[in-house]
């Protein structure tokens, strides 16, 4: 367990959904990664991002897929590509990264209560 932290640390956390529009093989990246481009709709438009995803997803498969991204963290560079959010995920026993997504569908941009 980690330490604990407050409801306010945790509410500065701005945690969207999103849905892929674009992904492509990343062949630059260090390790095997695919490069996303994430619609959050109107108020934050689209963001792209570097996710290590390759265990279970290729580029083909994830277009028009929900995903969960934190969206107030500072841009990273990766490479050539400037990573703008950060997608979610949780590994499963072999360590391959399975993404976390609505259950249902929802607009792209709302926010994590």
């Amino acid at each position: 367990m980690t330490d604990e932290i407050g409801i306010d640390d945790f509410m500065k956390v701005d945690i969207r959904a999103g849905r892929i529009v674009r992904a492509e093989p990343f062949p630059e990246a260090r390790k095997p990664a695919i490069r996303l481009w994430i619609d959050f709709g109107a108020e934050l438009g689209e963001k792209a991002s570097s996710a290590q995803i390759t265990d279970h997803y290729s580029p083909d498969t994830l277009v028009g897929r929900q995903v969960m991204a934190v969206v107030n963290l500072p841009p990273r560079q990766i490479g050539p590509m400037r990573s703008e959010v950060l997608v979610l995920g949780v590994s499963d026993d072999a360590g391959g990264i399975v993404l976390i997504a609505p259950d249902k569908e929802v607009a792209p941009g709302q926010r994590m209560h």
